[in-house]
């Protein structure tokens, strides 16, 4: 435990317009897990990615083993026993478990061998798993336990996990701490990306802070309190949400009976939504990943056409207009996916804003885009939420996750929508972006605005919330108020019991 087993030196890695690592130093000792921590954009998914061979540095140095250690590709990193579980998974969901193992692997055995392996495995470290499922039918735990099973066949010396509980139910999340508790005894080394504090302190010996892509900082989580950590990663006091408590407004939008089916061969059909929504209230919808939520959002922004009858607004039925024409009437949405889905990855961020705000922004003139007036709501974007980047130009794909996440959103609630729709609005997002988001959506309701947010975050849930319901094989429960809701209650209510005594909600 004296000698680090990976010993990173003065690593620095630039980009045109910004240094994403700056002589960056720090240990990471065998049987240690080790917490990365830092804003969106502090640099933390290219310090990753260069460990892993994703990345070359400009300048630095790293040892593994008193070894000098560097990796041209990830395959050379993974054969010097370096593994990752991303935070976005790279699965094939028509093949079974098995076989997207083996694609991970550079000389699967047989696979029946390799089936018996995985069993073997997954049982040892409390992640059961049947080789044999297709991934398509899996929960996102379960998709997770086959990407964390493709690592420990490796039989890892470091294992860097980015994001990992950010799809998972509170359960699962402790059956996966049990398992890196299990493999920390065992002398691997781990590097823990989170946003979520508590879990930091709950699990890991030591943390490295980085800002703007330098370390500001070491501290031992089990000693500093989740405040005192996010106050060291965004140099400053952090901002706590608040709201003022108001009365609901008039109903904006209706939902009876809806019954859909998915657009996906996995996904998962809504069945019998009810659902009225109403001016100033914050909806929290809560649901284990896959319960229904894409399908929701798809139906209620205009993605997923519905029939007559089913969804209004302002008592006009709109189950037929496209997504453009909703917005046009105050229908906004953020879908959880956002690269590919809420951004297009090669367009500018200029081209982005103009995707859904040319509507309501006013963005086009005689069948044209007013690119001077699309860049400019761009940059109020940016400059609102605080959106690291060198400029309007730059393309999506060059943003950090969370960093295009406070795009998006914002980009969304400078619209002014009269009903916004958001899918894990704070997914990926460090604690001070979170709570700005957080506060955006309340400032939003407090305007008059009614807000859906869709969430896996159940402390999120609870902190916005005026009420919350449940998704449970696309079905909705019925709202209830969320103060006052217990952890055993929106336990029960995730679990499908829909049927329990709930607080009557006037319309």
């Amino acid at each position: 435990m004296n000698d680090p087993l990976l010993k990173l030196s003065g690593l620095t890695k630039a980009y045109p317009g910004v240094v994403a690592n700056n002589d960056v130093s720090f240990n990471i000792r065998a049987g240690e897990v080790h917490a990365l921590l830092g804003e969106n954009g502090a640099g933390k998914s290219t310090l990753v990615k260069t460990i892993y061979g994703l990345v070359k540095p400009d300048s630095g140095t790293m040892t593994l083993e008193g070894a000098p250690f560097t990796p041209a590709e990830p395959r050379v990193a993974r054969a010097a026993g370096i593994a990752m579980v991303f935070q976005h998974f790279s699965l094939f969901e028509a093949l079974d478990v098995a076989e997207n193992v083996a694609l991970g692997m550079e000389n699967p055995p047989p696979m029946r061998d390799l089936a018996a392996r995985i069993k073997e495995v997954s049982e040892t470290y409390g992640l059961p798993l049947d080789p044999s499922r297709i991934v398509g039918d899996l929960s996102a735990g379960e998709r997770q336990r086959v990407e964390i099973i493709r690592c420990l066949l490796q039989d890892p010396k470091v294992l860097i996990m980015d994001e990992p509980t950010s799809v998972l139910t509170p359960q699962e999340v402790e059956i996966l701490f049990e398992t890196l508790r299990k493999l920390q005894s065992e002398g691997t080394a781990i590097l823990y990306i989170s946003h979520k504090l508590e879990e930091i302190r709950a699990l890991c010996d030591e943390a490295t802070v980085l800002r703007l892509g330098e370390v500001v900082g070491t501290c031992d989580p089990r000693t500093s309190s989740a405040r005192e950590m996010a106050e060291l990663m965004v140099g400053g006091t952090l901002h706590v949400p608040e709201r003022e408590i108001g009365e609901s407004g008039e109903t904006l939008m209706k939902i009876k009976g809806l019954s859909v089916a998915s657009p996906a061969e996995f996904g998962t059909s809504l069945k019998g939504i009810n659902l009225d929504i109403r001016a100033g209230d914050v909806i929290g919808i809560g649901g284990v990943a896959g319960n229904g939520q894409d399908e929701l959002l798809a139906a209620l922004s205009g993605e997923i056409r519905t029939p007559a009858g089913n969804i209004f607004f302002h008592d006009q039925d709109i189950g037929h207009h496209a997504p453009d024409l909703r917005r046009s009437l105050g229908i906004c949405a953020a879908p959880e996916e956002r690269m590919g889905h809420a951004a297009a990855p090669d367009m500018s961020l200029t081209e982005n804003a103009a995707l859904t705000g040319r509507k309501r922004k006013n963005l086009t003139k005689n069948g044209f885009i007013d690119w001077a007036s699309a860049r400019t709501f761009a940059e109020e974007i940016i400059e609102r939420f605080d959106v690291r980047t060198p400029g309007t130009a730059n393309a999506a794909r060059s943003l950090s996750g969370g960093n295009l996440q406070k795009f998006v959103i914002g980009r969304e609630i400078l619209q002014d929508p009269q009903v916004l729709i958001v899918n894990q609005p704070t997914w990926g997002v460090d604690a001070s972006a979170a709570a700005a988001i957080r506060q955006a959506l309340l400032d939003l309701a407090a305007k008059g605005a009614a807000v859906i947010v869709i969430s896996q975050d159940l402390d999120e849930l609870m902190e916005i919330s005026d009420y919350f319901a449940a998704l449970n094989e696309g079905r909705l429960s019925p709202l209830r108020p969320a103060q006052g809701l217990t952890v055993d209650e929106v336990g029960l209510m995730l679990g499908g019991a829909h049927d329990m005594e709930v607080a009557h909600v006037d319309a």
